[in-house]
């Protein structure tokens, strides 16, 4: 066995997972590949003629491939009912409730994390590892984790729910270059099959990136339940109709198909009623959004009240200053002094100082002041 330890590598068959696994054999790692069976194209449904992402029987040989290329043991392991339970069903309650879910950070926190974790005690390994662009490091009795080098390809937002005792045995080897250089890598490695795959950007499990063909697929009589309902604006007057609450998100402004002789966006979402609120681009600023089911990074607790940091409302979102006060045991209230555009229930609040992950927690509501 190497002497820095076996290391269990999650690899969905694309560049950055595949270089991650050659990159910590060449340092001296005993590498396990492992690819994740999450889903299934006959169970998402669409009419999607792509064959891309994880679960694809020509991504999971390219992952093999790669494995006994450089001469480590490869794995699959089916967890489609994991994943299902998890992510998959939440996607679709949040839609009902009215919320817009981030299912990349469910997946991260109770699939990747949990299911890599349980595989690694199995096979003997000392950490786990994945091909995000992030990075993690001990202070202060805590695993911190920052922001990668290349800022056009950070994953830490979507990294804010893995526990610590998750985080102690884990890696990111690719925290410190830039996807040029990574793309370079799996070229110097004569990974020609993986080296110039193109991202992916839609939800695994919805390929053809049509999430409404997706909810009606999944909830019997969906259409016909919600069909019908009303666009009113912030007086609550009524000004159209609408193909039901689930179909729409907080800040939308194509597809509503209303004459108003202005841009008008979505600025609230009433699932009880299936009412849809519609205002200008002014309507959607509030200052203040409660943050629950937190989970606390590079602190154990939000050190002061009013604390100074930037706070992201949304994937890829750089952030804005705003003020951070914890107003309960895993909940916590985000101040924008400016203002923040579109903040939306159902994503997450992933606040920093400067580059390093202070606490991350899912959008419940937005206000105009902190609860006292």
């Amino acid at each position: 066995m190497s002497t820095k330890g076996r290391v269990l590598v999650a690899m969905s068959g694309g560049v950055d997972s595949s270089v991650a696994a050659v990159m910590l054999r060449e340092q001296g790692y005993e590498v396990i590949g492992i690819t994740m069976k999450t889903w299934d194209y006959s169970s998402s449904g669409g009419k999607s003629n792509k064959e891309t992402g994880c679960c694809t029987l020509e991504s999971m040989n390219d992952a093999r491939q790669i494995a006994l290329k450089f001469g480590f043991t490869h794995f699959i392991v089916d967890i489609r009912e994991e994943f299902g339970d998890w992510v998959i069903d939440r996607f679709v309650d949040e839609y009902m409730a009215g919320r817009t879910p981030n299912p990349c950070v469910l997946c991260n926190t109770h699939i990747k994390w949990a299911a890599l974790m349980r595989r690694a005690d199995d096979l003997g390994c000392d950490f786990i590892a994945t091909g995000h662009y992030a990075n993690l490091r001990e202070e202060n009795g805590r695993f911190v984790i920052s922001r990668g080098k290349d800022h056009n390809k950070d994953q830490s937002y979507a990294l804010w729910g893995v526990e610590q005792k998750h985080l102690t045995r884990t890696k990111f080897p690719l925290g410190q270059f830039h996807k040029s250089e990574i793309r370079q890598f799996a070229a110097d490695y004569n990974l020609l099959n993986v080296a110039n795959k193109k991202d992916s950007y839609e939800i695994c499990f919805v390929p053809d990136n049509d999430y409404r063909r997706f909810l009606r697929d999944r909830v019997p009589g969906l259409q016909e339940k919600v069909d019908g309902g009303l666009f009113v604006d912030k007086e609550g007057n009524v000004v159209g109709k609408h193909k039901g609450y689930p179909f729409y998100t907080i800040g939308q402004r194509r597809g509503l198909h209303l004459p108003m002789g202005k841009p008008v966006y979505v600025t609230d979402i009433n699932p009880e009623t299936n009412t849809i609120t519609i205002g200008g681009e002014e309507d959607l600023i509030n200052t203040t959004c409660i943050a629950k089911d937190v989970n606390f990074g590079k602190y154990a607790s939000v050190p002061e009240d009013d604390m100074r940091c930037i706070g992201a409302i949304r994937y890829n979102d750089d952030g804005e200053e705003g003020f951070l006060t914890q107003t309960g045991d895993n909940e916590v209230a985000m101040r924008f002094p400016q203002g923040r555009a579109a903040i939306t229930p159902g994503q997450a609040l992933v606040c920093y100082e400067g580059e390093d992950v202070l606490l991350g927690g899912w959008i419940k509501k937005v206000t105009e002041q902190v609860p006292q």
